[in-house]
C-alpha cells in the first residue's frame, strides 16, 4: 500500500507551528509496511487544496489529511471534501451532540461556528474525536482512501491510534 500526507495551514507554511504530525504519521504507517511516497503542505486556499487530493489521488492508496477542519473561516477542508467527493455537508445528530456535551461540560455556550463541525460530507465514516469537537472522516474515491483529522497533534494521535489504524489493519488484514 502506498500513502501520502497531506498537512493544511497557512500557520505551518509560514513557520508558525512545526509539523509534526506528518513525521509522527510517517513513522506509524512504515511500522505496519505502508509505504509513505509522499508529504506536502497546502495553504489555506482552495484551488491549492483540491489540487493536492487531485494530485494525491494519483499517487496513493491512502491520504492522510490532517488540518482545516475547526471553526473559523480559513478551516475549509471540510467543505471541499463535500466538494471533491461531489456530496454535501449534512448534519450529524451525534456529532452536534458531542460538540454539546464538549461545551456543556466546561460551562460554556456552544456558538454557531461550534454547531457547522456537526456538518459533515453525506456517506463519509465518522471518526469521533475524544479530545476535541471537530470530527475526523473517511471517505473513499474510486480506489483511494481519504481520511481527514484535525491538526491538533493530541487529537490526531488519538483518533489514529484508537480508529484509524485498527480499522486499516483490519479492512486490509495486515
Amino acid at each position: 500500500m502506498r500513502a501520502e500526507i497531506l498537512t493544511i495551514g497557512d500557520e505551518i507554511l509560514i513557520g508558525q507551528i512545526t509539523n509534526t504530525n506528518s513525521v509522527w504519521i510517517a513513522q506509524k504507517l512504515n511500522l505496519m509496511g505502508i509505504k509513505v511516497v509522499h508529504m506536502a503542505s497546502v495553504s489555506d486556499d482552495k484551488d491549492a487544496i483540491l489540487k493536492a487530493f487531485s494530485d494525491a489521488q494519483e499517487r496513493a492508496d491512502l491520504v492522510f489529511v490532517t488540518g482545516g477542519l475547526g471553526p473559523t473561516k480559513d478551516d475549509i477542508t471540510k467543505k471541499l471534501f463535500a466538494q471533491y467527493f461531489n456530496t454535501n455537508l449534512e448534519l450529524d445528530e451525534n456529532v452536534l451532540a458531542h460538540v454539546k456535551s464538549f461545551f456543556d461540560k466546561r460551562g460554556r455556550e456552544m456558538n454557531e461556528a461550534n454547531r457547522q463541525q456537526a456538518m459533515l460530507p453525506k456517506g463519509c465514516f465518522v471518526i469521533h474525536n475524544q479530545s476535541g469537537t471537530a470530527p475526523g472522516m473517511w471517505l473513499k474515491k474510486e480506489n483511494t482512501i481519504f481520511i481527514s483529522m484535525p491538526g491538533v497533534p493530541y487529537e490526531m494521535k488519538e483518533m489514529m491510534t484508537n480508529i484509524i489504524l485498527p480499522k486499516i489493519k483490519t479492512e486490509n488484514k495486515l
